[in-house]
């Protein structure tokens, strides 16, 4: 497993793949530190996540969510935003 692909597993009741990142992974996959996940967990921002007996995961839906939120249009060439 690398720390951009989410782990994999199988829900035992569907059948369905569960597509989740760990803290460590998503901070891999966006090459931050885990303690910036913490913090921004702390102050409310960030992606949503599910705490489980103290595990903390983040759906892939949620982190890709969150990834297209972020996104930002440059201006074109020569113009300044004022």
């Amino acid at each position: 497993m690398t720390p951009s692909n989410p782990v994999h597993s199988t829900n035992a009741k569907t059948d369905r793949p569960v597509r989740h990142f760990n803290q460590t992974d998503l901070a891999g996959r966006w090459k931050i530190s885990t303690r910036t996940l913490e913090r921004w967990r702390w102050l409310k921002q960030g992606p949503s996540y599910v705490k489980i007996g103290g595990r903390v995961v983040y759906m892939l839906d949620d982190v890709e969510a969150f990834e297209t939120a972020q996104r930002r249009q440059t201006s074109s060439a020569g113009t300044h935003a004022v």
